[in-house]
């Protein structure tokens, strides 16, 4: 007959069992996440209702580059933050890379 493994010491010395619970709670696992510093939070570049110049890539739609309308600010698709943007002269919007974007002066 096999007997019972004897409980693992923690770190303390103590078994799991010995601990008490606000010891548990205070435990570093359980600490709150480091803020993260103000430098490291992104935002958006522009603004809704700037006009931005948007170049497209060769391989989109060469002839879309031109002088476009912040429509609408978009969430990051990993590597970049999004816009909607509109021309004046088109009757629909399109999605563009910050990248593509510059401020229109």
């Amino acid at each position: 007959m096999r007997k019972p493994a004897p409980p693992q010491p923690q770190p303390n010395g103590r078994p799991i069992a010995a601990l008490g619970i606000a010891q548990i709670a205070a435990s570093p696992v359980n600490a709150a996440p480091a803020p993260v510093p103000a430098a490291a939070l992104q935002t958006h570049k522009f603004h809704v209702g700037q006009t931005v110049s948007y170049t497209s890539s060769p391989i989109t739609r060469p002839g879309a580059t031109g002088s476009y309308k912040v429509v609408r600010l978009l969430p990051s698709d990993g590597d970049d933050y999004q816009y909607r943007i509109k021309n004046p002269g088109e009757a629909f919007e399109r999605v563009a890379k910050e990248s593509q974007l510059e401020l229109e002066i």
